[in-house]
This record gives C-alpha cells, structure tokens and sequence, in this order.
C-alpha cells in the first residue's frame, strides 16, 4: 500500500471513529437528560428539569455535525457495505436521539407547571415507566455502540410493556377527570408527560431497528410488537 492510499485510509477510519464518538456523545447526553427529566417527576426537582432543557442546544449541535461529517463521507469515501449501512444509519439515529432529548425537556418543562401534590395522582405509574424506557433506551445506546444486533432486537420487543403501561395511564388519568374536573389541568399535564415517555419509547425502538440494519443488513419486521390498544 503506497504512503497516499495509506493516509487515505487512516483518514477515513477517522472519520468514521469521530461520527462514533459524536454519536456515543450525543446517546450520553439524552440518557442524562432523561434521567435528570425523571428525577424532575420522582423528586420534584427544579434543578434537574432546568438542567434537561439547557441540554437541548448541544444535542442540536451533534446532530447537525453527525450530518456534515456522514455527508462528507459518503460524498468523498464511496463507503461500501457495512460501512455504507452504517453511516446511512447514522444519520437517521441521530435524528432519533435529537427527538428523545426533545421529548425529555418537554417531560421537565411539564413537570415545572405541575402543582405540588399533582404528580401524586400517577406517580406510581409514571415511576414504572420512566425506569422502563429509561432502561430500553439505555440498551438501545449500547447495542448502537456497540454495533449489537442481537441486543437490538431485544430493546425493539421491550416495546410492547412501554405501550401496555401508556395505555393503562391513560385510562387512569381520564377515569380521574371524568370523576373530578378539579384534575383535568394536572391530568392534562400528566397525560402529555406519559405521551412524551411512550415516544421516546419509539424513538429508542427506531434505533433499534437502525442498529440491527447496520449490523446485519436485513430490516426487522414492519410491524412492531404492540401492547394493547392505540391511543
């Protein structure tokens, strides 16, 4: 290998271990954002959902830069393969994480405008599914990082018990409105903060099926495992 193919390779192997490192970054901050939104709920912390959503500008920054620097790649590299799956998956999974650290300053910012004593009303529920998407999206960064196939594939059928604990929510909060008027504007926020959980649900199950395309090649099924019934 001549001294100018040598550099171009080591170029490229850069460019792809600075879009790995950008997004293990990006997945580090949005997991900090999530549990800083939890701890806004569980603990009725201010500090910690101010913290969620001065977060947002960073993320917005990585993922702008993941975009640049995989359209560089595939503009200049002509990635092939796995390479190529990638790099493509890259940018769709980044676009993921930026949504999850959306949804979790929209879950603190929520969290702010509830009275105190509010939150009671489904703390339980909301404490058992924050932990549960907070657990599937931590190993849905992992299998990111770690190219994991199999690992994605579990995250993508840990789905379902986000979507049965939404549902059983939302029955919850609109069985108290219906019973009291007094809590439809706490509900409402509730309703919202629960909504937010459930999408980054989603969006860690969206990477998922990102990572098992990139690690494999083949697309895991269209349809996704569903827990009851859609709200």
């Amino acid at each position: 290998m001549g001294k100018e193919q040598a550099h171009t390779v080591s170029s490229y192997e850069q460019e792809l271990g600075q879009i790995r490192a950008m997004m293990a970054r990006m997945g580090g901050i949005v997991e900090s954002q999530m549990a800083m939104a939890m701890a806004a709920i569980v603990d009725r912390d201010e500090d910690a959902a101010m913290a969620a959503s001065e977060c947002d500008p960073q993320v917005d920054a990585l993922e702008r830069d993941v975009e640049a620097l995989s359209i560089r790649v595939l503009a200049l590299r002509a990635p092939m393969a796995g390479d190529l799956r990638e790099i493509v998956s890259a940018m769709k999974i980044t676009g993921d994480l930026e949504r999850i650290g959306d949804c979790a300053a929209s879950i603190a910012r929520r969290t702010l405008r509830l009275e105190t004593g509010d939150g009671r009303l489904a703390l339980g529920g909301l404490r058992t599914m924050g932990r549960l998407v907070q657990e599937n999206l931590r190993r849905a960064i992992d299998a990111m990082s770690q190219q994991d196939g199999a690992g994605a594939v579990e995250v993508w059928q840990s789905d379902t018990a986000v979507d049965e604990l939404y549902t059983a929510m939302f029955r919850e909060l609109v069985t108290y409105m219906m019973e009291d008027p007094r809590t439809i504007r706490s509900c409402t926020h509730l309703l919202f903060i629960a909504k937010n959980l459930e999408r980054i649900g989603d969006h860690a199950t969206n990477i998922a099926e990102r990572v098992y395309y990139a690690a494999t090649g083949e697309q895991l099924p269209v349809a996704r495992p569903r827990g009851g019934p859609v709200v």
